[in-house]
């Protein structure tokens, strides 16, 4: 049964949470039961991941003390945490948090208000994402050499540092060379999400990417009018 950790200071929708992800009442409830437990601030929920580490984190970002965007940073950059599933709570309108979220490695976010029903389907669609970790270890095209278990990217054999969307992202068009990947596919893959009306969020990151991968950024192919593809 899957563990989930909830950091949020809202004691209703913190404990509203707490509820639907023990077991609704109801036929729509089925095979939705996790593991959970609740932080109302950071310092709980540093002391809790000493000991035990959940499967994924429901990290709000207004908190006192600490906000999310700088535990989710923390999170990142330990070793036995930066695997961790993090869906992300954001206030309504907030688009620049949720970007930075992202781009910092959350696997999604979801915006107060929200559904029940629809918080659990988005904690099982990251759960099944991140579950499914048999991905090739080291993908190579040209001079462009990828390693998943070590996290690096090698051009000529020179390391190359990418931010984690970078990497995801390299990794999946890698992953599917010679295949044409849409914008809304990228986007739903590599950030989780159907972030409607922000598709240029794809054509920026294959931007830098380009840029740090040098000459060898042209093994990224853009498909007018669909999408891109490493490869020929």
């Amino acid at each position: 049964m899957p563990k989930i950790y909830i950091v949020e200071d809202d004691d209703n929708i913190r404990e509203l949470v707490l509820y639907a992800l023990k077991g609704m009442d109801g036929p729509e409830s089925k095979g939705t039961e996790f593991t959970v437990q609740g932080f109302s601030c950071p310092k709980d929920f540093w002391q809790a991941i000493k000991s035990d580490l959940p499967d994924l984190v429901l990290l709000d970002i207004m908190l006192p003390d600490e906000d999310g965007i700088s535990i989710l940073k923390k999170l990142k950059s330990e070793s036995k945490t930066k695997n961790f599933p993090i869906i992300m709570l954001t206030a309504k309108g907030s688009e620049y948090e949720r970007v930075t979220g992202l781009d910092l490695g959350a696997d999604d976010y979801i915006t107060k208000p929200f559904s029940v029903l629809e918080l659990i389907s988005r904690i099982k669609a990251v759960l099944r994402r991140t579950g499914k970790n048999s991905k090739n270890t080291s993908l190579v095209y040209g001079k462009v050499e990828l390693n998943a278990e070590k996290h690096t990217v090698k051009v000529g054999g020179e390391n190359i540092l990418l931010t984690y969307k970078e990497f995801e992202l390299l990794q999946f068009l890698m992953e599917n060379t010679g295949v044409v990947l849409s914008r809304d596919k990228i986007m739903s893959t590599v950030w989780g999400i159907d972030f409607e009306g922000e598709t240029r969020t794809v054509d920026m990151h294959i931007k830098t990417l380009r840029q740090k991968l040098g000459a060898n950024g042209e093994i990224i192919k853009t498909v007018r009018s669909v999408g891109y593809k490493v490869g020929d």
